[in-house]
């Protein structure tokens, strides 16, 4: 259940490793708006259409492709309601929900609100919503990014964001100013972004932290203001990342806990809530795996594999999973930070002396590798996934 790059690579594996068995995608959009990348599409790097992926390759290769969502899943008896009206049978359940939005964590910041101040957390209208704010920027406006308290799905996409809508407005609007007012005192890479944004904008970047009363607590969307502890600021478009739990269905199926996320078994990625339910991706308690592309699609292969073993009455073993989470910090440059996990004992743990994250003053060339590799990277996921 769920579409994006860990439940439809956990489909393929499934299907090629049981080729005999029945294997079901449930997923109530008609098209996948891809988060990876999409930084680059609201800068015009992109083009929307090029973030937009369907299933019907999966459907080619005998996966029943269902459009639709679940209204009732009963672990007990291995059944899954559709709104269809249909009901399904399981005999193991993969959960791939990604995330819901926590609504109104940030007092008066609700699905409507988003209209008005958008998230671009999910891609589709949002992306292009937000878009069209830049477009409409003022030439001495202010923009301002609110970043969530961690954790959240793909902790470098504000920073990168930032980067990339900063290096648009030192062109198109070098008057402009971007502020982030972060909940979090650190941040993934963030020593290589705060040298890049410090060298390449001067004053256009601000970044405020929780110590330097960064963190929203309070927005009035039709007035343009945020409020944090302290202070009161009016901004010309606003790009506000509500706080996240895991997917509707994660909730519906009692595999979330009080937290809003999925605690999960790290070797065989089964429920410790619910058993035969397996939970791979954003949605999933697996730090310090990170909720990225990168790791749905690890963790899909890998509960894959496993829940063929288990169907077959042999055991889930341990294995060894890799992230790596690029950052395009202009057009064609990123940086990135990877790491190196094992799930010995069902919980994961680092790899120490594995992974680490793109070197302080780096050559020009070295960055716009990195962004080759990111690109070959995002080719690679979407073959995998849709193609």
């Amino acid at each position: 259940m769920g579409g994006g790059f860990g439940g439809a690579i956990a489909a393929r594996h499934l299907k090629r490793l049981m080729p005999g068995a029945q294997v079901s995608l449930i997923e109530p959009a008609a098209r996948y708006h891809a988060c990876p990348f999409s930084n680059l599409a609201l800068v015009g790097a992109r083009q929307p259409a090029q973030q937009v992926f369907g299933w019907q390759r999966l459907a080619d290769e005998g996966i029943n492709v269902i459009k639709a969502y679940a209204t009732q899943i009963d672990g007990e008896a291995r059944r899954v309601q559709l709104n269809t009206g249909s009901t399904l049978p399981w005999d193991r359940l993969v959960l791939a929900p990604g995330i819901d939005f926590r609504w109104n964590d940030f007092e008066g910041y609700d699905a409507a609100a988003a209209s008005i101040m958008p998230h671009a957390w999910k891609g589709g209208e949002q992306l292009l919503l937000l878009q069209q704010g830049l477009k409409n920027l003022p030439e001495s406006g202010l923009f301002v990014i609110a970043v969530p308290p961690a954790p959240f799905r793909c902790p470098p996409g504000p920073y990168e964001r930032a980067s990339l809508v900063a290096n648009w407005l030192k062109v198109a609007k070098p008057r402009a100013k971007l502020l982030i007012l972060d909940a979090n005192g650190n941040f993934s890479k963030k020593p290589l972004f705060m040298q890049f944004w410090r060298q390449r904008f001067g004053g256009l970047v601000e970044w405020r932290g929780p110590d330097d009363d960064g963190r929203v607590n309070r927005v009035e969307p039709h007035k343009g203001l945020l409020h944090t502890d302290f202070d009161v600021i009016k901004a010309d478009l606003t790009n506000l990342v509500p706080p996240q739990e895991a997917g509707r269905i994660a909730q519906l199926a009692g595999v979330a806990d009080a937290s809003g996320w999925c605690p999960i078994d790290a070797v065989s990625f089964e429920s410790r809530l619910v058993p035969n339910i397996h939970v791979i991706g954003d949605a999933t308690v697996a730090a310090p795996m990170p909720k990225s592309a990168f790791s749905a699609a690890a963790q899909a292969r890998v509960c894959a594999l496993q829940v063929a073993r288990l169907m077959l009455d042999l055991p889930a073993e341990a294995t060894t999973l890799a992230n790596t989470c690029y950052s395009f910090i202009d057009e064609t440059e990123a940086i990135s930070v990877s790491g190196v996990y094992h799930n010995e004992g069902s919980v994961f743990a680092n790899v120490p002396g594995a992974g680490g994250t793109s070197p302080l003053d780096a050559e020009l060339a070295f960055r716009q590798s990195e962004a080759r590799q990111a690109e070959g990277w995002f080719h690679a996921i979407t073959q995998e996934a849709f193609l």
